[in-house]
């Protein structure tokens, strides 16, 4: 069992490209083998923005799994679920936004960028004010420790923190607390618990900062503790009461620097991307027309590959060598634009035979995605009715 949980998801919202690759996709598969991570579609976050087009989402929802597989994310290493299918997210972003303060809401960044930038869209809608909300859902709904997010997401993480927080800070005081949390430090064996409440005083008494790192590392190693002693014991350490909801930590991850077409960055608003499997003869095509710098009117006009979108390329797909003999070829004018672009089609063209192979598998044969995601929902549901449970009794709403 892994000690940390990544959560991540991706809106569906239309053909992935290499930016989704490069950004996003390449780092869950190499995540997938040193975390315990689950990825999910997040068809409701699509509605947010896209509820006049919701056939926009059923068809993109297969092909994204489709490409997450021919990506290399792998099922056997990985959970992969679509969030309508866990219905436990909207249940938690029900009961969450009983607690929610409305100027919390109003202060996340993205909400006012968004709506600029989507002016064609009337977003003045309950569901895309409260999305940062059921983001947070998603994310508390499994206590997942780590989500990968660029920069911009930073301030929805730090948000979920704080929901998170005032939550515990409501509904945290359990019944015996005390009594409970005494009786958990025993289980711990008498050595480590005489530990634990030496580092507890530390930190209470003297705010020292490093026991509690150290006390929290100790309560992480011990892997015959229930998850409700668990909680019990990081919220005794801390001077509180029970941690219902466990505080997820962002994991930066950098932004993809993958360019279009046209020199900007890919993306679908821009028309100028590549998509995760392109078929080979659009793929040459496209790269073969990109427009280059506008000083080569004439095979014999020497360039400079600073002001090439093909350059950029060059920076991503292409070896040191590569890029000398394209920079050299460009600034003498001893080779044309044509010739500079082959490298990059090869390349481009090398990355996708695996993908295209990958997702051939599924594409034959359609009820193996369908299995994929119907394990991977059911093993989802499992996590977030534990979750539920705890977060019902100390609402008051278990009624056992």
């Amino acid at each position: 069992m892994f000690a940390d949980l990544v959560l991540s998801g991706m809106r569906p919202t239309g053909s992935l490209h290499l930016g989704h690759y490069h950004g996003v996709l390449k780092n869950w598969v190499q995540m997938q083998h040193e975390f315990e991570c689950l990825f999910f579609v997040a068809d409701w976050h699509a509605l947010t923005t896209h509820y006049d087009t919701p056939q926009v989402i059923e068809q993109s929802v297969w092909d994204m799994v489709i490409d997450w597989l021919a990506a290399g994310v792998d099922p056997a290493h990985a959970t992969l679920f679509i969030q309508s299918k866990v219905p436990e997210h909207a249940e938690l972003h029900l009961l969450l936004s009983m607690i929610t303060p409305l100027g919390w809401l109003e202060r996340v960044p993205t909400y006012k960028d968004q709506q600029e930038k989507l002016s064609e869209k009337d977003l003045s809608t309950y569901g895309f004010l409260g999305y940062p909300l059921l983001q947070s859902a998603d994310i508390l709904i499994y206590r997942a420790t780590q989500v990968p997010v660029g920069e911009d997401q930073v301030p929805h993480i730090e948000f979920t923190r704080e929901i998170a927080r005032r939550f515990n800070h409501i509904y945290g005081r359990e019944v015996g607390f005390e009594e409970k949390a005494a009786a958990a430090v025993k289980k711990l064996g008498s050595k480590k618990a005489k530990l634990y409440n030496e580092l507890r005083d530390r930190y209470q008494e003297q705010g020292d900062d490093e026991a509690l790192e150290s006390a929290k590392s100790l309560l992480d190693e011990q892997q015959s503790l229930s998850h409700g002693d668990r909680e019990r014991l990081f919220g005794y350490l801390e001077g509180g009461g029970k941690m219902i909801l466990s505080e997820p930590q962002a994991m930066l991850t950098a932004a993809s620097k993958m360019p279009g077409l046209d020199g900007q960055k890919m993306s679908k608003s821009y028309n100028n991307t590549i998509t995760l499997r392109e078929d080979e003869a659009s793929l040459t095509k496209k790269i073969r027309t990109m427009p280059t710098d506008p000083a080569r009117i004439r095979r014999t006009d020497a360039g400079n590959p600073d002001k090439c979108p093909v350059w950029q390329l060059h920076q991503v797909y292409s070896n040191e060598q590569t890029k000398q003999w394209a920079m050299q070829g460009c600034k003498s004018a001893g080779i044309g634009c044509i010739e500079c672009k082959q490298p990059v089609i090869d390349a481009v063209l090398e990355e996708q035979r695996p993908m295209r192979e990958r997702a051939q598998v599924y594409l034959d044969d359609p009820t193996l995605v369908r299995n994929i995601i119907a394990d991977g929902c059911e093993k989802a549901r499992k996590r977030a009715a534990e979750t539920m449970r705890d977060v019902r009794e100390a609402m008051g709403l278990s009624y056992t």
